[in-house]
């Protein structure tokens, strides 16, 4: 295991991350030859993009955009699976995993300023194995996502249009809107719709949850005579595949965690990262469990997945309306990120990584363009929005939130805190945890998301033309 190396002292025409001013954007001087150095863009001019131009609410920002999603859609039909105390404990449990596993990030990042995403962290402990196993996840985690974006704003414009067009035309609008906003090329940019988005999101959720408190039912529950009263559950009774199903779903609800590694290297001040991650997670927890708890409590087994669609009728189309800028959001950041991801190996250390040139933008919005096509054709092979989330959290989400973390710890401290601090075993049997937890959850979780699928693999036809809006 590898000991902590500090930084040396950067040159003084490079950028010194201890130094900076966060209230200032990374500018370059008047003149292109005088530049600022990053170790993973190179030299940034004017003649370029800006990569290190992100502040700290900026990074909150779009670290919540990265966790406030589409994930929040599916948490109360876990709920439902779970019952509403299990439900609480595995969120706030999974919320706090993985907060730690953001501040893994943020530390790795400061020791080793070379790494760029979680390939290059695996590099350092695995070798070329471990960063080809890695960045394959990586980039198909992202794509997944990217799918459920697409497969999300489809049945955004089903509801607000009441299935107004073909889906699989809906499919390709959402794709194109999705590769028009991902190929802005700066995260510093991208923080300007996100800030549009995330109110977006958090609003139409508000809008849903005030609605069916105040409704008699839920909208697919039986039209009977007399009250109806909620069937929900405070501890739920699942089988095996329902459980951990359930628990994929809330993992990935907090799946945004490997794109934190890009977000920090877009940092003007990378020493910011800790305090961002702790007010982002601690108000997408509350979220979550605000919005799941009153959802699933007023909805019982009849909430519709996506969560969105649970009020019907007028509410459905206004809840969409709202939360179409935030889904349309979320798509631009997770196909941005594995776009940039392959950008940046493709061209660093060459001149075009930062310079306007034709390679630079054919490589640019070559990988934009391939990610979306990609994504769009998962979208519409898996056309139902539960099973489609589930597999993203069981087989990838776990991979990239969970096992890399604890190995990081172990790579910078096994050597250098043994013996000389308290909090050294507890972390060791921690980071262990992690990695066999992981490991655990994306095996069981894998089979049983694949015969949830199979059993209702009937229930919905790819790249198909009807109504994807009235899931429940």
């Amino acid at each position: 295991m590898s000991a902590i190396h500090e930084s040396p002292e950067p040159k003084k025409e490079h950028l010194d991350d201890d130094l900076i001013d966060d209230d200032l954007a990374i500018k370059p001087t008047q003149t292109a030859q005088t530049a600022h150095h990053d170790v993973v863009f190179g030299e940034i001019t004017e003649d370029g993009p800006n990569y290190r131009n992100v502040g700290f609410l900026g990074t909150v920002i779009l670290m919540m955009k990265s966790q406030i999603g589409l994930g929040i859609l599916s948490i109360p039909t876990a709920f439902n699976a779970l019952g509403m105390v299990p439900g609480v404990i595995v969120l706030v449990g999974i919320a706090a995993i993985t907060t730690w596993s953001g501040y893994i990030i943020g530390r790795f990042k400061l020791n080793h300023r070379e790494v760029y995403g979680i390939d290059d962290a695996a590099t350092l402990m695995f070798g070329r194995i471990g960063r080809w196993i890695l960045s394959v996840v990586f980039c198909l985690y992202y794509i997944f996502v990217s799918a459920s974006g697409i497969l999300g704003i489809s049945i955004g414009l089903n509801s607000v249009s009441t299935h107004g067009l073909c889906t699989a035309i809906f499919a390709v609008i959402a794709a194109i809107l999705g590769l028009a906003t991902a190929s802005i090329r700066t995260l510093g940019r991208v923080t300007w719709l996100a800030w549009i988005g995330l109110p977006s999101v958090i609003i139409s959720v508000m809008v849903v949850t005030i609605a069916v408190s105040l409704q008699d039912r839920p909208s697919a529950a039986p039209r009977t005579d007399g009250p109806w009263t909620s069937d929900f559950k405070i501890v739920g009774n699942p089988s095996f595949v329902e459980g951990i199903t359930a628990v994929s779903n809330l993992i990935f609800a907090f799946s945004g965690t490997p794109g934190f590694f890009s977000i920090v290297s877009e940092m003007r001040n990378p020493r910011q990262f800790t305090p961002a991650l702790l007010m982002c997670q601690a108000t997408v927890t509350s979220v979550y469990l605000i919005v799941a708890c009153i959802i699933y409590y007023y909805c019982g087994s009849y909430v519709s997945s996506p969560a969105l669609g649970s009020a019907g009728g007028l509410v459905k189309q206004i809840s969409y309306g709202l939360a179409l800028p935030g889904l349309v959001v979320s798509t631009t950041i997770v196909t941005h990120i594995p776009a940039k991801y392959i950008f940046v190996h493709i061209l660093r250390g060459s001149r075009h990584l930062n310079t306007n040139t034709f390679t630079h933008w054919a490589c640019w919005l070559g990988c934009t363009f391939g990610i979306t096509v990609i994504a769009y054709i998962i979208a519409s092979t898996i056309p139902a929005f539960d099973a489609l989330v589930s597999l993203i959290g069981a087989l990838l989400g776990t991979i990239l939130c969970l096992q890399p973390y604890g190995c990081m710890w172990l790579y910078d401290h096994w050597s250098t805190g043994r013996g000389h601090s308290k909090s050294w075993l507890p972390m060791v049997c921690l980071s262990i945890f992690m990695v066999v937890f992981g490991s655990f959850v994306t095996v069981a979780g894998t089979y049983g998301t694949v015969v949830g699928i199979m059993e209702t693999s009937g229930n919905s036809a790819p790249f198909t033309c009807a109504d994807n809006s009235n899931s429940t």
